[in-house]
């Protein structure tokens, strides 16, 4: 577990010596930590940990390390920036005065520093000398002239150098040093529909009538929100996405799955304890159940620097210069960039996901929870009323992004992650929470001549559809996004190997028919066949039970995986299918999961299962099942076929750099 943490700075100051360690990726430092990298030493501006992948070396990290090379001792370091505890209230940006400007003043006949470059990256406390004389930086900043800088800028003007250097003071931790949290997951680790309680085990009403008490405005046809009239393809774009893998906003349109795209989920936003209540908010906090569920505090995390506080890497409008003070950047303005390129484009904020579902349960619980829940979504996405974070965010800082809010509460009844609430009420009050959003967003577009949209992101396991009433809750949406994979994967470590995402049932699979084991949940199907749980998880069976329950077709967007998942030391045997394993394959950033732009160049044979339609790999060990262009035609039939409303992927980075899966379900609009 790790966690942003204030130190004293009587404990971070040290002495630069010999014996510094020698800095290694992976590891966690604490703020004023020094060690040597590249014969050169260096010390830790802040608490953070070096994740793999990411780059963090302290050479190529300003703003989180600084040299300390050749001095006898440490400037003492900065105060770690504390992890926020709660959601800030949504506040005008603060003046540069709120961080105060350091005291100990060198004298004119200070020495000189390191000249000042524009091109790089300084926290704040960095000196720097330029035209003959001393500066100070106050926060972050980036080719910001110093003697331009005047009184409240970013430089404090230290005076001229001189021979001999006066210890800096102490400095003010730089906004932007807090490292981002990369170690969220992905909602790719939904856990096995066998480890699911059976829906009898939390007892339901069955018999639950429609929501009448929040009904839709007058004005929509019928009460229930129209279908959309053309087919919808849509991705998620994954917050974290930005680090390791290097995904950018503007890499979208760079590999051309901005050309096919009807609209993009943003993924994520958390919900937290706030005001009595249950609130949106948008916090700079490692998460503790990404690598521990049994953490304190797991599914309280967040990352405002992703959101609004970063510079990407790759800009969709390289014209675009982003100050110091400027309320808005991260991926928020990337997607503000996008939207005046892509206009028809629709983002949605999607809420929750596998990590941060924690509060859904009681937060829906009585009527004004849900009103005060949905209040403040629509106040932080909607509105634009960010909170303030590291002197970005902030009242009005991001008006017009989001067009809409989608729902991905895993799982209404069920659990998903052991730190969930959970309720057998959640049947009902999924339904209304639904309907207090519907509400409130049909308000908002009264007011502002506007339409705002409203999806959820539903997992279609037979347990987990019983848990909800689809017809019921259906009417306040624009579309459902069907979370059609993750069916199975190496969470059974020792298999048996199986599909994740196909499109039929196999009554040949050795796990179709009910074991009759007590751990089985079982179910007699239409045509009399005793069949069990984990048989009912592939995408017919779902669309049928949807459609049954009474949602309109053109309301179902089907889920398709940009990832396979695997396992290794399968028995050689056909094909590696339905075959005992040691445990999950080997992958870049999770064991037992591989992005498609891996997989395809992966060794191994290609195979498509006749009945299932599902391909997988094999190479006489290691077995991976996911999507190939051509599957993904398949199922473009069947949606066609089934009067379907479209297709959506998790997610945009596991495609490869010409978008050959987004371009393939592109083809479901033709």
């Amino acid at each position: 577990m790790f966690r942003l943490a204030a130190l004293p700075a009587a404990l971070a100051f040290v002495c630069v010596t010999a014996f510094a360690a020698e800095w290694q990726e992976g590891n966690t430092y604490s703020a004023g930590t020094q060690v040597t990298y590249q014969g050169k030493t260096y010390q830790a501006l802040v608490t953070h940990t070096a994740y793999a992948g990411t780059g963090w070396n302290p050479a190529a990290s300003p703003t989180l390390w600084k040299e300390v090379s050749g001095s006898v001792t440490a400037t003492p370091a900065p105060t770690a920036t504390p992890a926020p505890t709660a959601t800030p209230a949504p506040t005008a940006t603060p003046a540069p005065t709120a961080t105060p400007a350091p005291t100990a003043t060198p004298t004119p006949a200070a020495g000189c520093y390191q000249a000042w470059n524009a091109s790089t990256a300084y926290a704040g406390g960095a000196q720097v000398t330029f035209n003959g004389r001393n500066y100070q930086a106050k926060w972050w900043t980036q080719g910001d002239d110093p003697t331009k800088s005047g009184e409240w800028g970013v430089w404090k003007d230290l005076g001229a150098c001189g021979a001999t250097p006066t210890p800096a003071p102490t400095a003010t931790p730089a906004p932007t040093a807090t490292p981002a949290p990369t170690a969220t997951p992905a909602p790719t680790a939904t856990p096995a529909p066998t480890a699911t309680p059976a829906p009898t085990a939390t007892p339901a009403p069955t018999a639950t009538p429609a929501p009448t008490a929040t009904p839709l405005p007058t004005n929509v046809p019928g009460g229930e929100v129209p279908a959309p009239t053309s087919m919808q393809v849509g991705s998620y774009f994954t917050q974290w996405g930005v680090y390791g893998r290097d995904y950018q906003v503007a890499d979208i349109i760079s590999n051309g799955s901005a050309n096919d795209l009807t609209f993009i989920n943003y993924a994520f936003g958390n919900i937290y304890e706030k005001n009595g209540g249950y609130e949106c908010g948008i916090v700079n906090k490692l998460e503790p159940g990404a690598t521990n569920p049994d953490a304190a505090g797991a599914g309280t995390g967040g990352d405002a620097w992703a959101d609004f506080g970063l510079t990407a890497k790759r800009r969709v409008d390289p014209s675009d210069t982003i100050k110091w003070d400027d309320k808005l950047a991260g991926n928020f303005r990337e997607f503000q960039a996008y939207k005046k390129k892509y206009p028809n484009t629709k983002l949605f904020i999607s809420l929750g996901g596998w990590t941060w579902s924690k509060w859904f349960s009681k937060a829906a619980a009585t009527d004004a929870l849900r009103k005060q829940l949905v209040s403040s979504c629509i106040d932080i996405y909607i509105k634009g009323n960010l909170p303030s974070v590291d002197g970005r965010g902030g009242a009005g800082a991001a008006p017009n992004i989001f067009d809409g809010i989608d729902i991905d509460w895993e799982f209404p009844g069920v659990i998903g992650q052991p730190y969930n609430t959970v309720s057998p009420a959640d049947k009902q009050n999924f339904t209304l929470l639904l309907a207090e959003f519907r509400k409130q967003l049909d308000a908002l577009s009264a007011a502002n001549n506007k339409q705002y949209y409203l999806t959820v992101a539903i997992g279609v396991g037979k347990d987990k559809i019983d848990m909800t009433e689809p017809a019921a809750y259906s009417k306040y949406l624009n579309w459902i996004n069907m979370m059609s994979y993750d069916f199975n994967g190496a969470w059974a470590a020792q298999g048996p190997t199986d599909f994740q995402s196909h499109l039929y049932a196999d009554p040949s699979n050795p796990t179709y028919k009910c074991s009759g084991k007590p751990t089985d949940t079982c179910y007699v199907d239409k045509n009399g066949n005793n069949r069990s749980l984990v048989s009912y998880y592939n995408v017919n069976d779902a669309v049928n039970q949807l459609l049954d329950a009474g949602v309109n077709p053109k309301k179902l967007v089907v889920g398709i995986p940009f990832y396979g998942r695997g396992w290794t030391g399968v028995t050689n045997a056909n094909n590696g299918l339905y075959q005992t394993a040691t445990g999950a394959a080997r992958g870049t950033y999770e064991a037992g999961i591989e992005d498609y732009k891996v997989l395809k160049n992966a060794a191994g044979t290609v195979y498509t299962h006749p009945t299932t339609k599902q391909s997988w790999k094999f190479d006489g060990s290691t077995f991976w099942s996911y999507d190939t262009p051509e599957v993904i035609q398949t199922k473009i039939d069947y949606t066609k076929a089934k009067g379907l409303g479209g297709m959506f992927s998790w997610s945009l980075d596991g495609d490869d750099s010409t978008a050959t899966l987004m371009k393939a379900m592109g083809k479901v609009k033709q």
